[in-house]
C-alpha cells in the first residue's frame, strides 16, 4: 500500500466535523460552535455530521460512527475531517468497522486530531496508506500558534515542506466555559531534551505515532503493525505521548510496543511533554524513567519534552511524512516534507 497525501487545503474547501469518540454536551457546545465559526471566518465551509450526541461516552453506535467517518473520508467534496475532541479511549471499537479499501481508493482527505483519535488515525495510515495529521482537535483549533510552531491549517495548506522548532514553552488550556479562548494559559519554560548515545542529533525518518494509552490497544493487532510499516517505509521517527496513566503503566505499554516491533526500524523516538503522574510505589518511577527503562537498551536517540499531545502548545506531525530532526547547540528543529499536488 503506497502512502498517499492530500492536496493542499484552500479557503472555500469543505471541512467535515464528526465525533468518532466522544460527542458534544452542553458544557462544550459553545466552544465547538465558536471553533466552527473560527474556521468559517477563514473562508472554509464547515459541515457537521449526525454523530455528535453526548448521551453516552460515545457519540453514536460504532456502526454509525464508522459509516459517517468513512463517508466523509470518501466524499470528494470533503477536503478535511476533524473531531471536536478525543474521548474516553474507546474509539478503537471502530477498527473492524471502517472500510479501509474504500478509503484507500478515494482521493486523500486531510484528517487531523489526537488523543483517542490516534486509535483510528494510525490504522488509516498503516492499512489505507492515508497520511494522518496528529495535531489539534476542533476545540483547540482557535488557539494561538506560538513562535517556532505551525498551525495545523497552515501545514495542511502548505506546499509540502514545513519547518518547526522548539517553542520553549509548555502551557495549559482555558476552561471550556471560556468559549472564545485563543491564548494558552500558564506559560512556562520547557525545552526539547536529547537523551542518547551522542550529544547532538541529525536524523531523518518517516513519522508515525500518537497517544500511547490508545495505541497500546492496537499493538499486536492487524491494525497496529508498525513493524511491517517500518520494514517498508523505514527508518522511522516514532513519536509518543502519555495522557494520564502512571509511569509504571506507561513503562509496561512501552515494553509492549517494543516487543511488537514498533522500534525495530526506529532512527529516533520523540516523546511529548506530559503531566501524567509518576509511580509512587516500589521506590517510585518518573515518566522519563519509564521511557528510559523500556527503550534505553535500543541505543536509539530519545528526544523528551516535545510539544506533542496533552500538554499544549501543539506541534503538528504528519504520519507518513519524511522528517529531519536536528538538535545541537544552535538548533532544535524538525522539518517535515511530503509530495504535494496542487490543484
Amino acid at each position: 500500500m503506497p502512502l498517499r497525501f492530500p492536496r493542499p487545503l484552500r479557503p472555500g474547501d469543505r471541512i467535515g466535523v464528526t465525533s468518532p469518540s466522544a460527542g458534544v454536551g452542553e458544557l462544550g457546545r459553545s466552544r465547538i460552535d465558536y471553533s466552527i465559526g473560527w474556521l468559517r471566518a477563514r473562508g472554509f465551509e464547515v459541515v457537521v455530521g449526525e454523530c455528535m450526541s453526548a448521551d453516552r461516552w460515545i457519540s453514536a453506535p460504532k456502526s454509525q460512527r464508522a459509516a459517517e467517518l468513512t463517508s466523509m473520508l470518501t466524499d470528494p467534496a470533503v477536503r478535511a475531517v476533524i473531531p471536536p475532541w478525543g474521548g474516553a479511549g474507546t474509539a478503537l471499537d471502530l477498527l473492524d468497522q471502517l472500510d479501509y479499501e474504500a478509503i484507500a481508493q478515494a482521493e486523500p482527505t486531510w484528517v487531523v486530531g489526537y488523543s483517542d483519535s490516534c486509535s483510528w488515525m494510525v490504522p488509516l495510515t498503516l492499512r489505507s496508506g492515508l497520511a494522518t495529521l496528529h495535531g489539534d482537535n476542533l476545540a483547540d483549533t482557535p488557539y494561538e500558534t506560538l513562535p517556532g510552531l505551525v498551525h495545523w491549517l497552515n501545514l495542511a495548506m502548505s506546499d509540502g515542506v514545513v519547518t518547526q522548532s522548539d517553542s520553549g514553552v509548555a502551557a495549559s488550556w482555558s476552561p471550556l466555559s471560556n468559549a472564545s479562548a485563543t491564548e494558552w494559559l500558564d506559560k512556562r519554560p520547557s525545552s526539547w531534551d536529547l537523551y542518547g548515545p551522542a550529544p547532538t542529533l541529525d536524523v531523518t525518518g518517516t513519522l508515525i505515532g500518537g497517544c500511547i494509552e490508545v495505541l497500546s490497544g492496537i499493538v499486536g493487532s492487524p491494525y497496529g503493525d508498525v513493524r511491517a510499516f517500518g520494514r517498508r517505509f523505514g527508518p522511522l521517527l516514532v513519536y509518543l505521548e502519555a495522557a494520564e496513566e502512571s509511569a509504571f503503566t506507561i513503562c509496561r505499554y512501552l515494553h509492549q510496543l517494543r516487543y511488537a516491533g514498533w522500534f525495530e526500524s526506529a532512527a529516533a523516538v520523540l516523546v511529548g511533554s506530559t503531566r501524567a503522574p509518576g509511580g509512587t510505589t516500589d521506590g517510585g518511577l518518573s515518566q522519563r524513567d519509564a521511557v528510559v527503562d523500556a527503550l534505553a537498551d535500543l541505543d536509539v536517540p530519545i528526544v523528551f519534552d516535545m510539544e506533542i499531545g496533552h500538554v499544549p502548545p501543539h506541534l503538528p506531525l504528519l504520519n507518513g511524512a519524511q522528517a529531519r530532526v536536528v538538535i545541537d547547540a544552535a538548533e532544535r528543529s524538525i522539518v517535515q516534507s511530503w509530495p504535494s499536488t496542487s490543484r
